[in-house]
């Protein structure tokens, strides 16, 4: 029978020893390597530190080069330039005269030629930084040229003008030699073009200086080049050319408006105005031109200068024919009018935005130009406590400026506001800036609204009256803001009030009516609780009161605002709480002078504030009104002349220590300290304090059956605060009742009986030493249990 051999008998039999074997042994010997290894490593270790240290041997880097190779061409090339123009200048300056006219218009001629016509040839090499070096040396040496002819054969010409001329024939030369030069060569050049435009920003401004222009000439040599600049920089869209250009446009379009707006703005009549007006609507249209073209990175800012360059313009002329108080509203009415272009379907997006925000600076600007007499108006009234009821004003700008005096041209001081305020309201539509608008419009509407009186100079009773009426309909808008504008004029409107008996009542009385109409916020409640309190002291001065007779009438807003606290809840309600509360200090503050009255409104305020503990949410309050209720019956103790201690510490410690009481009986965990501590101390203490003044029988008598009292008291209860506190009170009793006798007694004996006495003190403690401290702590856990 055949034998079958399968793979893994086959396996079996090529595999001496078996595979698990062979595996044990593989990693015996593995294992001996790496303790060997290990070993190998140890000693190699070992015998590194027995060497002495060898210095590492510096790394051989190879130096970085601080400048490439370009930078390094290009400043060579430059350098060779520059020194070339400076030997050209110092030959043509210094050496010139060595030639004859021949001689010197050859060497000139030659050598600018040679210059010139060099950047062909190298273009062609393809060396284009060495062409551009070259075509620099040739473009100075056209300069030398032009200076050689005025040296040479020119010299009587005025020198501004030969100079406006030749700075003109070199732009146009530069120009032309920069657009010929790649026809010649296959390549351009940068530097001619650059160079000429840089060139051409002086032929107009010294052709205006040479001939002797004004500041409207020079103003308009300066705009007509940057209009140049301006149209250039539209047509050239990127390179270094677009760059001089736009570069030029802004410097010498600055300077250019700048230079009419002196005119312009000193201008006697519409004449003399006109022309700086027109260069001014140049200069509008050339800012307006840089934000219409497409591509322009600064379309919102060049739409913004246009608007207001047009402003400036449209309104030159105009100024020069109006009153001093309209000049501003001459300059508003242009700058609103600038929001009627935005809506021109045709002007691009930015441009209108930027025509927008040009608007928006004038009405802002116009604005700040109105402050002042709003601020007059605002301000002016806060001296009118120093003067009160010293006579009624003449008019509203007389009450404001008795302090102050009245901004000039301010005559329309209330258009401008109202003006803004409208524009506003109709021009800003967007759902998120449209709240934000109207808040800024209702401000510049309550400004405009407050400087009318002393604008119009209306009569004094009418200005009040509108100051009232526009408190109450914004005390009426229930919002912040016009509750905050609300507040600040009733506030003026109070202030000019005090000119005047009657103006005073009856605006007080108006106010507290108006504020306790919206009584439901907190704001108006203090105002109220303010203007009723300002009401009462008015009407008592007014009858003749003395100032302690006016605290009870004021006590009456306390009285409104505890009653009102009572009806509301939240921040409403604190408010009420701390306006009364305020008010009640003011009646505290004016009875201070006669003591009677003091206890007297102390007593009431102490009613009322009980009156509020009994609200569940104000039960503290009560702690309030017992203490007003004991200061009190200081005060009337005081007014009686009474100086016995027991008068004022009773009425406090007979009223503490029954609440001491009903609050251990409510709660029994209560500590005596908590509970009767306090009565306890402010009826014994000053008793005690007097004891040891008083000469008399009667008050150490007294205080200590009480004092003996109370300790027997806490004895039988187990109540810290009485024992210990009655205790003490006896003993220092005692001692002071003993004191004399002491002294009598100490005076009898001998003089070595004192120390003998107190050696035998210290003896017969020191025998009962360990007896006192076990009775000591049985004492103090007796206490321990104690409540």
């Amino acid at each position: 029978m055949p034998v079958s051999v399968t793979p893994a008998t086959l396996a079996v039999m090529t595999h001496i020893p078996s595979p698990a074997e062979e595996l044990r042994l593989l990693d015996a010997e593995l294992y001996r390597l790496d303790a060997r290894r290990a070993q190998l490593l140890a000693r190699r270790g070992w015998l590194l530190s027995q060497l002495p240290p060898v210095p590492p041997l510096p790394a051989a880097v190879p130096p970085r080069p601080e400048a490439s190779g370009p930078r390094v061409q290009n400043v060579l090339l430059v350098l060779g330039g520059v020194l070339l123009t400076l030997a050209a200048a110092a030959f043509t300056l210094v050496g010139w005269g060595h030639l004859g006219i021949t001689g010197r218009a050859a060497v000139l001629g030659a050598v600018t030629a040679a210059a010139l016509a060099a950047p062909v040839p190298l273009l062609k090499r393809g060396l284009r930084s060495t062409a551009e070096s070259v075509a620099g040396l040739g473009l100075a040496l056209t300069v030398l040229d032009a200076y050689a002819l005025y040296a040479a054969a020119l010299t009587e010409a005025d020198a501004t003008g030969y100079a406006a001329g030749a700075t003109a024939v070199l732009a146009a030369g530069w120009a032309a030699y920069g657009l010929l030069l790649p026809r010649a060569a296959g390549r351009p050049l940068l530097l001619p073009a650059p160079a000429a435009v840089g060139v051409a920003q002086l032929p107009l401004v010294l052709l205006a200086v040479a001939v002797g222009a004004d500041a409207t000439g020079t103003a308009a040599a300066l705009l007509v080049t940057a209009a140049a600049d301006t149209a250039l920089a539209l047509r050239v869209m990127s390179g270094p050319a677009r760059i001089a250009a736009v570069a030029g446009a802004y410097g010498l379009g600055g300077w250019g408006v700048l230079t009419a707006a002196g005119p312009g703005w000193t201008a006697a009549g519409p004449g003399a105005a006109a022309p700086a007006a027109g260069l001014l609507l140049l200069a509008a249209g050339i800012a307006l031109a840089g934000a219409w073209a497409p591509r322009a990175g600064t379309a919102r800012g060049n739409a913004a200068v246009a608007g207001l360059l047009a402003v400036a313009a449209l309104g030159a002329v105009p100024r020069t024919v109006v009153s001093e108080s309209w000049v501003v509203p001459v300059y508003l009415g242009w700058g609103i009018a600038l929001l009627a272009l935005p809506r021109v379907a045709r002007i691009p997006g930015v441009v209108r935005l930027g025509l927008g925000v040009a608007s928006g600076v004038v009405q802002a600007l116009a604005v700040v130009a109105a402050l002042p007499a709003v601020a007059v108006a605002l301000l002016g009234p806060l001296g009118a406590p120093l003067r009160v009821w010293s006579g009624v004003p003449a008019d509203a700008r007389a009450a404001v400026t008795a302090d102050l005096p009245w901004p000039p041209a301010s005559g329309t001081a209330v258009l401008v506001p109202a003006a803004v305020a409208a524009v506003l309201v109709c021009a800003v539509r967007e759902p998120l800036w449209r709240p934000r608008a109207l808040d800024a419009a209702t401000v510049l509407g309550w400004a405009a609204v407050l400087v009318l009186p002393p604008v119009l100079r209306l009569p004094y009773a009418v200005a009040l009256a509108v100051l009232v009426v526009t408190a109450a309909a914004l005390a009426a808008w229930k919002r912040l803001l016009p509750t905050v504008l609300a507040l600040v004029t009733s506030l003026v409107a109070g202030l000019l009030s005090l000119a005047a008996e009657p103006a005073t009542l009856l605006v007080f009385a108006l106010l507290t009516v108006v504020f306790a109409v919206g009584a439901r916020r907190p704001a108006p409640v203090a105002a109220a609780a303010a203007y009723a309190t300002a009401l009462l002291c008015a009407a008592g001065a007014a009858f003749g009161w003395q100032p302690s007779h006016l605290a009870p009438p004021v006590l009456l807003v306390p009285v409104a605002a505890a009653l009102w606290a009572a009806r509301t809840a939240g921040a409403t309600r604190v408010s009420a709480e701390v306006s009364g509360g305020v008010a009640a200090l003011v009646a505290v503050g004016l009875a201070v002078p006669d003591a009677p009255m003091l206890a007297l409104v102390l007593a009431l305020t102490g009613v009322i504030v009980a009156g509020t503990a009994v609200r569940p949410d104000r039960r503290f309050a009560g702690q309030v009104a017992a203490a007003l209720f004991v200061l009190a019956a200081w005060v009337r103790l005081a007014a009686w002349e009474v100086a016995v201690p027991e008068a004022y510490a009773l009425p406090v410690a007979v009223p503490a220590l029954v609440v001491g009481v009903l609050r251990r009986r409510r709660d029994p965990r209560a500590s005596s300290w908590t509970a009767y501590g306090p009565a306890l101390a402010a009826g014994l203490l000053p008793s005690l304090a007097a004891v040891w003044g008083d000469a008399h029988w009667q008050r150490p008598l007294l205080l200590g059956v009480a004092a003996l009292l109370v300790t027997l008291a806490g004895a039988r209860h187990h109540l810290q605060a009485p024992l210990l506190l009655g205790g003490s009170v006896l003993a220092l009793v005692a001692l002071h009742e003993l004191a004399p006798y002491l002294v009598q007694v100490a005076g009898a004996l001998p003089r070595w009986a004192p120390p003998a006495l107190a050696g035998a003190l210290l003896l017969a403690l020191g025998a009962t030493y360990e007896q006192r401290l076990r009775e000591v702590r049985r004492v103090r856990e007796t206490l321990g249990r104690m409540d």
